[in-house]
């Protein structure tokens, strides 16, 4: 079967820092994968080349086989891949329907007025596949708790049909509440055929929902395995782990 996403031989050079070397692996559909590495193993500038923000210095992107360039984050984001970092992007002032179609509103025609029920209307139902129950489309997102924040960001992925998602540490910084919700909206989105790359260092999250892990150090792949039957803290030794 042909992988949802290909990458072969990727690398990413700084002028005469070399950040990502001959980088490969394949993500099948609705796989979960987590990215681990120590601070400096190339996650953030791999995330950035699949994100579209940057293309890589060596190497193709394939999707259902076909090569791909993409050309900037939006062109990414046509093409089936949205990224959520850790940061969300959100517009803490504005309404969860106009944070979900911030950029991509909705109009009526004849006049090109603003749909503004119909995007109330497909928020709330997006927000129902997350299991996310909110009544009021209106509410600021600066209302709104960790967990919920991160369900309007993934809405808005969905809201492009987001085919692969990329989440940045999305449990950096929450309680241990928060946590478990937004590790059931990946659950979510895995039994919606979603696939989901996990940039984590959190190890127990990675343990509690990914498939497969993929460990960088130093700019290279240096794992790439199931997580069945592995701890935590199997995955912490395997990235604190010193080359040979």
């Amino acid at each position: 079967m042909t992988p949802l996403l290909s990458l072969r031989g990727i690398g990413m050079s700084y002028g005469a820092v070399t950040a990502l070397r001959d980088v490969d692996f394949d993500i099948g559909a609705g796989e979960v994968v987590a990215l681990c590495g120590d601070n400096g193993a190339g996650k953030s500038s791999l995330v950035k080349i699949l994100a579209g923000a940057q293309a890589p210095t060596a190497g193709s992107i394939a999707l259902d086989g076909a090569n791909e360039k993409f050309r900037d984050p939006q062109d990414a984001l046509r093409k089936g891949i949205a990224t959520i970092y850790q940061d969300l992007a959100v517009a803490p002032r504005l309404s969860i329907w106009q944070n979900v179609f911030l950029g991509s509103e909705l109009t009526r025609p004849p006049f090109g007025l603003l749909d503004k029920r119909r995007m109330a209307e497909m928020s709330r139902g997006f927000l129902a596949r997350l299991a996310v129950d909110i009544a009021d489309m209106e509410t600021p997102v600066e209302r709104l708790s960790g967990g919920q924040r991160q369900a309007v960001a993934i809405c808005r992925a969905l809201r492009w049909d987001a085919r692969i998602i990329i989440m940045d540490e999305p449990t950096a910084a929450l309680g241990v509440k928060e946590t478990a919700q937004v590790l059931e909206l990946i659950r979510r989105l895995q039994a919606e055929k979603h696939t989901v790359i996990l940039v984590s260092h959190a190890m127990q999250d990675v343990v509690a929902v990914a498939d497969r892990v993929v460990i960088l150090r130093g700019g290279r792949k240096v794992q790439d395995r199931p997580v069945a039957g592995l701890t935590a803290g199997d995955l912490a030794a395997m990235i604190m782990q010193r080359a040979a």
